[in-house]
């Protein structure tokens, strides 16, 4: 029964009532999550579609030398990373502007268009028009990745915002599962045509087309409501999404701590979309904090995750895996295992382990994994073994090696640096600098995908030095975890500033915040004037309204 108490464990800053944990947040967070699945399903699609005889035929890509291939291949993976880069900092002032939830709405919208523009190479026999498709899709996604992490961690309770974020990258997960194991069911079950690669490309319109349905039936951000002006809807949507009224303690200290920041926010950089845009540009500490948080999906790529993703055929033929439909199968099974162990970290580490312990010892398993699979592929050169019909002890020891590599990553890299960018800026410049973040993932992720063809094709004998290449950035992360990344777990999103004051280690930071944070509970909880708050907040905000229908 241990496992029961351990799963979905919360961590919580404070007494909280049971209503909070309720279906509203987790189904709204379920809608956001199916952004996820968009991303997943062309990170495991697209690399085995490409590779599909029926799809190197048509094109004419199977006349093509070994090197012209490669970038003909790294160009309908990296065009898809180019959107994703520049729509994920064009949102930024749609978010402000119109809101995460209209943002979501519209970005699936131009997803949508993508997934159209991608369908009509089967009727056109061009790839000029996929290239464009590709990059719609990509502005789509690079929209979605920088709103739906924001928009989830701005509705979730403190105590389960860990979990909530997850759900997109679970969603994620499956998206990419689905990706892996179709391209083997054409292969396997349709016969040489067309439909073949258009099917996978076609399956696309699903999640776009599930997130463009939901975002006209969740409700607007409360925080993002009460910053913009509309108090008493903020008020209404928070007490929505809490399933409490204002009677509640719980519910009066969180729009206490929601005020307040906003206060603090209009007092110093002021409310304007492009506030925060000077107030980052002008601050060293922010921007420190920025070049923290972006270096994150460096150490993330460093793991070859982004490698494995889109060129999964080329990793098994270097470990000696070779033929169409047996790379296509090894890459379907990497999926269930990928998609495991992102529950293993969703249920019983992102809220237990904690972020840091997480990462550390998902580096270490990593490291080690790809260390082998580099000294294998060095010592056994399996290429030359790849079109044999069997595998030899090393060939079989070498894939075990890759399916941990898998589990480690899943359950540590894979998310976390998604979970703690969300929860480490304060409210007034978190949309912002999340564009910045994103569009940082997307560039490192346009680096693999641009490049890593050409990586195995020159870095030795099967390409054994890109695994020990990936294998000695791992081992660095270790380190730079442990002496740059503080614990956000059970966090307040409007204490999270106090994780990087000055002279704190890292590695203490977490319980220094939760200490101030009990120290200012126990001030409230002193001061009886201040449970009358949600009625100030509730006037000022008639006051306002009030004021804007004078003017009118």
């Amino acid at each position: 029964m241990a496992w029961k108490i351990r799963a979905f464990a919360r961590a919580e800053d404070r007494p909280t009532p049971k209503a909070v944990y309720n279906l509203r947040v987790y189904c709204t967070s379920l809608v956001i999550a199916i952004a996820g699945a968009m991303i997943g399903f062309d990170n495991g699609f697209v690399g085995g579609t490409i590779v599909l005889p029926s799809f190197t035929s048509q094109f004419g890509l199977n006349k093509l030398s070994t090197a012209q291939f490669n970038v003909v291949s790294a160009n309908i993976v990296s065009t898809f990373q180019v959107g994703c880069f520049f729509g994920s900092l064009f949102v930024y002032p749609v978010g402000h502007i119109y809101g995460m939830r209209r943002g979501l709405m519209w970005s699936s919208g131009v997803f949508l268009i993508g997934c159209i523009l991608c369908m009509l190479p089967g009727v056109t026999k061009g790839l000029a028009i996929l290239y464009v498709g590709r990059v719609f899709v990509g502005l789509g996604v690079g929209a979605t990745s920088n709103l739906g992490p924001i928009y989830i961690s701005e509705i979730a309770p403190s105590p389960i915002r860990g979990q909530l974020l997850a759900m997109y990258d679970v969603l994620w997960q499956i998206g990419s599962l689905v990706g892996f194991w179709i391209n083997y069911a054409v292969s396997r079950t349709l016969p040489f045509s067309s439909k073949q690669w258009m099917i996978p490309f076609a399956l696309q319109f699903i999640p776009g087309g599930l997130l463009f349905i939901g975002t006209f039936f969740i409700r607007d951000s409360p925080r993002w409501l009460m910053m913009n002006g509309d108090v008493q809807k903020g008020l209404d949507n928070l007490r929505w999404f809490r399933k409490l009224d204002e009677t509640e303690e719980y519910l009066r200290f969180e729009i206490a701590q929601i005020e307040e920041a906003i206060e603090s926010r209009a007092g110093t950089i002021g409310l304007g979309v492009w506030a925060p845009v000077k107030a980052v540009a002008r601050s060293p500490r922010v921007i420190k904090r920025l070049i923290f948080s972006t270096s994150l999906f460096i150490w993330q790529n460093a793991s070859g995750i982004n490698a494995v993703n889109y060129y999964s055929p080329t990793i098994f033929k270097s470990l000696g895996i070779g033929g169409t439909n047996s790379s296509l199968f090894s890459t379907g099974i990497f999926g269930v295992l990928k998609t495991s162990g992102t529950f293993l970290w969703m249920t019983f580490l992102v809220e237990t382990t904690g972020r840091r312990l997480t990462l550390m010892i998902g580096s270490t398993g990593v490291s080690f994994c790809m260390y082998f699979l580099g000294a294998y592929v060095k010592i056994a050169n399996p290429t030359h073994h790849a079109a044999s019909t069997g595998l030899d002890s090393g060939s079989r020891a070498a894939q075990a090696f890759f399916y941990i590599w898998t589990l480690f990553y899943s359950a540590s890299w894979n998310w976390t640096p998604w979970v703690i960018n969300a929860e480490i800026y304060d409210q007034h410049i978190r949309t912002f600098v999340q564009a910045i973040n994103a569009a940082a993932n997307w560039f490192w992720s346009f680096i693999m995908a641009r490049f890593t063809p050409q990586m195995f094709a020159s870095m030795g004998a099967s390409g054994y030095g890109v695994y020990f290449l990936f294998a000695s950035l791992s081992t660095l992360g270790i380190v730079y975890v442990f002496l740059l990344v503080p614990e956000t777990k059970g966090i307040p999103l409007e204490m999270v500033d106090s994780l990087f004051t000055k002279g704190v280690p890292a590695w203490r930071a977490h319980s220094y915040v939760l200490n101030q944070e009990s120290e200012l509970k126990r001030e409230f909880d002193a001061a009886p004037e201040e449970k009358g708050a949600i009625e100030n907040v509730e006037h000022a905000g008639d006051e306002a309204n009030d004021g804007h229908e004078e003017k009118a």
